[in-house]
């Protein structure tokens, strides 16, 4: 029986509160976590490490990373740029990892954005002051529906269809686009909603919240995409280890 692909999940660096405790915690919502048990993956979660070492050295073994949402970039880091939180360059070392590995990637909200600034993009700062409107983001911590055209060839279009109507909750949006980086899903205002990376093998942003009321065909896409890569891993280890055996 095929084991189930390993998915490494970036996490939210919060004070939280249990129990009475009130303390710094890393975490993630329950809701990026159960479609992908759902879609057949198994899940890891990934804190900032001390430094990148200690980060990737956790990831060693994942066969997909999902970056999720939460604070802002630091601008720092827009074009590509060395400087960054904690969370900022953890999460850069680990998708520059997977890309070199071309382990799939999604990221979600905050970590579409960062698939585009790692890659040499900018972020527009504050979409209010850009469209007049807090449309995509309002004063309470709540989603807003939002529809969105999808390029239906690209990604995450070809995988669930030519539109989707999506949870949003974002100041922030993509404004240069990063090398490679291609814009395929935007909603009535021309704000870029969804990305892909045309060259690897399935690298997606969407800037709203498929997690939320999850879109199982963009998670199964993914999931799928990750048991390909973890069976060509498998692959290379028995042919280099009848090598080695010989």
């Amino acid at each position: 029986m095929a084991r189930p692909p390993l998915v490494g999940i970036t996490t939210y660096q919060e004070t939280a509160v249990w129990r009475g405790w009130d303390r710094s915690a890393s975490l993630v919502p329950r809701d990026f976590i159960d479609p992908l048990y759902a879609a057949g993956a198994a899940v890891c979660l990934l804190p900032p490490g001390t430094d990148d070492e200690h980060t990737l050295r956790a990831a060693d073994g994942i066969d997909a990373l999902v970056l999720v949402g939460g604070a802002d970039i630091d601008p720092r880091m827009y074009g590509g740029g060395p400087e960054g939180s904690s969370r900022d360059r953890a999460e850069r070392a680990l998708l520059l990892k997977a890309l070199a590995a071309d382990l799939p990637v999604l990221g979600i909200c905050r970590g579409m954005q960062m698939i585009n600034v790692c890659l040499g993009g900018t972020l527009v700062p504050h979409l209010p002051d850009t469209l007049g409107t807090d449309d995509h983001q309002p004063l309470e911590p709540v989603f807003v529906p939002k529809r969105v055209t999808l390029d239906a060839e690209r990604l995450p279009g070809s995988a669930v269809g030519g539109h989707w109507d999506i949870p949003c909750f974002h100041h922030q949006a993509i404004d240069a686009l990063g090398t490679g980086v291609l814009a395929t899903g935007w909603t009535e205002d021309g704000v870029i909603e969804a990305v892909c990376v045309p060259e690897r093998r399935f690298v997606v942003g969407v800037q709203g919240h498929p997690e939320v009321a999850p879109v199982r065909e963009l998670f199964g896409a993914f999931v799928a995409a990750a048991a390909e890569r973890r069976s060509d891993g498998d692959g290379v280890r028995e042919r280099v280890g009848g090598v080695n055996a010989a």
